[in-house]
């Protein structure tokens, strides 16, 4: 490994996978009941409890204005670190289908795809080309901002 070298996991989505920092994760951990935050938009779906707070929940790929996948025993929550002071719990997580991958990025390994165009509002900041992956790489300040405006709660 060189100093160039980072670690991130590929995160596993319904059709796609997320490209994330490792040290954004707080942890992976298994699919609970969720508290419906009344008002929310679809893709909210809800509060959990973890590690003695309350933390919103979210489908990427609703907030990206796809089909929200349904929950099923391969589900998991990855629990991301907030960069950002706008949510209170300091944390939010990400549904998926299945545990995250660890995995080693350089610029040897990874180059910027220009193939899809996404939306001001989709919290994608590109996608990449990964061996024989392509990975998008979430904007992780937008997302928390679309959880903020919409969370209710407090920590």
């Amino acid at each position: 490994m060189t100093a160039e070298d980072l670690y991130g996991l590929l995160v596993p989505l319904l059709d796609e996978r997320l490209l994330v920092p490792r040290a954004c994760v707080a942890e992976v951990t298994g699919m609970q009941a969720l508290q419906e935050m009344p008002g929310a938009p679809p893709w909210y779906l809800g509060i959990t409890p973890w590690n003695g707070r309350s933390i919103p929940v979210v489908s990427f790929e609703g907030v990206c204005g796809q089909r929200i996948p349904a929950l099923s025993g391969r589900t998991r929550i990855v629990v991301f670190s907030c960069l950002g002071q706008k949510l209170p719990a300091g944390n939010f997580g990400i549904v998926t289908q299945g545990f995250p991958q660890l995995v080693r990025v350089s610029s040897t390994v990874i180059v910027p795809d220009n193939s899809r165009i996404f939306g001001e509002r989709v919290p994608v900041l590109c996608q990449v080309r990964m061996i024989n992956e392509l990975p998008l790489v979430p904007d992780i300040e937008r997302l928390e901002e679309m959880i903020a405006d919409e969370t209710t709660v407090t920590a």
